[in-house]
């Protein structure tokens, strides 16, 4: 799906030359969004979607006959569960004939692109306009986590024992991605008698993302991007200790760690978040989790009352375009990298690492957030936010106490929460040199960070570190960013 690289526009002329796979949903009418619709906006954990829900009553497609099955997991195994092998491939034809059984309906010009046999996305072979509704999943294929936890404690109450345990060592914030874990689990468990069997065997084996990495990748991170993937790693080492006492699981597959790999993999890349309940219910689409992430977006998804999922357009689309959703604030490539695996090199910022800063109320206000301390790619430009909130809590926090300096914290403060921007401006101005030394000291110990970073990489075996390339991929791009902010304080003097 959204593996290795951003996503690129393609060609009518290299489209030709490359593999295609698409659905034929004949007579499709493309159901109509109500006039006020929800639409998706970008998260900090799941890709998020604003979705209103009725009370849980539909239930998954034939998971009576998962539910029937689970428990009696080691015969099943033998029934050739799909091969989850990295390098496997993605049996993509089969989804053909199981989406429209299942009632999933897009429009004809939907196309399956990939440039490896490994990578798919959605392109368009049309024209599409604004506000089409491209792709229609119904609400009995959709999991929703709040359904799949009815189903699956209506199984076995030790689900709940699970859950519980899992609150208690602090996931409580992960249970609905745990509902979902565990019921991929059962359905490898089930083999060629699960009804998802041809969604799940064209899913991606192959990740980049934190909880694929060896130790040593973890050694190449810089301080952000480690410990975001470390808190994916904790999640997923939760899960791995609590999937213990769920008896719906072998023992074989909960020994498994490329299984339970690909089971966390699955969920964390694919599920969308409900904003309402800020994540309260997570819900898996299959194919229409097969949009890539993009920083200009072309679609959005609704979930109307009853749980059906629609995929439509925002923007006129011209016929060779990719089709892309996002996945996360577009400033925030660290993020994007730790959970999907991806460096969005079309970001054009980045936040800028300054991390010894606390994050107090007094800051937030000054605007301290991963999303507003940003240097620009492209022109190594430094956002208002770094200026305001290195010169309030760094500089001003910093002065020595006297007749001149003391109350000028105070007041740039009150400057800022009351839109003074004249006093704010004479308070910059007056430290200027000292705001932009402060930036320039921490740009100069970043950069040679990267530096020790990319040494430490020197020599290794790529077949035993496979995500090692992209993680020094990931710290070009920062670096390139930071010696253009460099290169911009020292042509300014500082």
């Amino acid at each position: 799906m959204r593996l290795g690289h951003a996503v690129a526009s393609a060609s009518s002329s290299a489209a030709a030359a490359l593999v295609l796979f698409g659905f034929r949903a004949a007579a499709f009418a493309p159901p109509v969004l109500p006039t006020n619709k929800l639409v998706a906006t970008t998260s900090k954990s799941n890709k998020y979607i604003h979705k209103r829900h009725p009370t849980p009553t539909t239930t998954i497609s034939n998971i009576d006959n998962v539910a029937t099955t689970a428990t009696t997991s080691s015969s099943l195994l033998r029934s050739t569960p799909i091969d989850i092998n990295e390098y496997a491939p993605r049996n993509m034809p089969l989804l053909e004939e199981w989406a429209t059984n299942n009632g999933i309906q897009k429009l004809d010009c939907l196309e399956l692109y990939t440039e490896d046999g490994m990578d798919f996305q959605y392109i368009t072979t049309a024209d599409i306009p604004a506000g089409t509704t491209i792709m229609y999943v119904p609400a009995d294929v959709c999991l929703s986590s709040s359904n799949i936890a009815m189903r699956l404690s209506s199984m076995s109450n030790t689900i709940s024992q699970a859950v519980d345990q899992l609150t208690r060592i602090g996931g409580q914030n992960s249970i609905s991605d745990f509902y979902l874990f565990v019921f991929l689990l059962v359905e490898y468990e089930a083999g060629e008698n699960s009804a998802y069997r041809p969604y799940l065997d064209a899913l991606p084996r192959l990740y980049f993302n934190s909880v694929s990495m060896t130790e040593f990748c973890y050694e190449c991170l810089p301080p952000l991007v480690f410990s975001l993937s470390r808190l994916e790693r904790v999640k997923f080492d939760n899960f791995k200790q609590v999937l213990a006492k769920v008896d719906l699981i072998s023992d074989y597959v909960k020994r498994n760690e490329d299984v339970l790999k690909w089971a966390f993999n699955s969920v964390y890349t694919r599920a969308y978040a409900d904003k309402e309940g800020q994540g309260s219910d997570v819900t898996i689409t299959p194919l229409a989790d097969m949009f890539n992430h993009g920083t200009e977006t072309e679609i959005e998804m609704y979930f109307d009352e009853g749980g059906n999922a629609m995929a439509y357009t925002t923007v006129d689309v011209r016929a060779n375009s990719p089709l892309r959703i996002s996945y996360g604030c577009p400033t925030n490539p660290s993020f994007l990298f730790a959970r999907y695996g991806f460096l969005d090199e079309t970001s054009p910022a980045t936040f800028c690492k300054i991390m010894d800063i606390p994050k107090t109320p007094e800051n937030v206000d000054m605007g301290m957030d991963f999303s507003k301390m940003l240097f620009y790619h492209d022109t190594g430009d430094i956002s208002p936010e770094v200026m305001d909130v290195v010169l309030y809590a760094k500089v001003l926090a910093g002065l020595k106490s006297s007749p001149e300096t003391d109350g000028y914290k105070q007041a740039f403060y009150q400057a800022h929460m009351s839109g003074d921007e004249n006093t704010k401006a004479m308070i910059h101005d007056q430290f200027r040199y000292e705001t932009l030394s402060e930036i320039k000291k921490h740009v100069d110990k970043f950069l040679e960070l990267l530096d020790s970073l990319e040494q430490k990489s020197y020599g290794k075996n790529l077949d035993e570190h496979p995500r090692l390339p992209l993680i020094l991929r990931h710290n070009e791009f920062v670096k390139q960013t930071f010696l253009r902010v460099q290169a911009n304080l020292s042509a300014a003097g500082v």
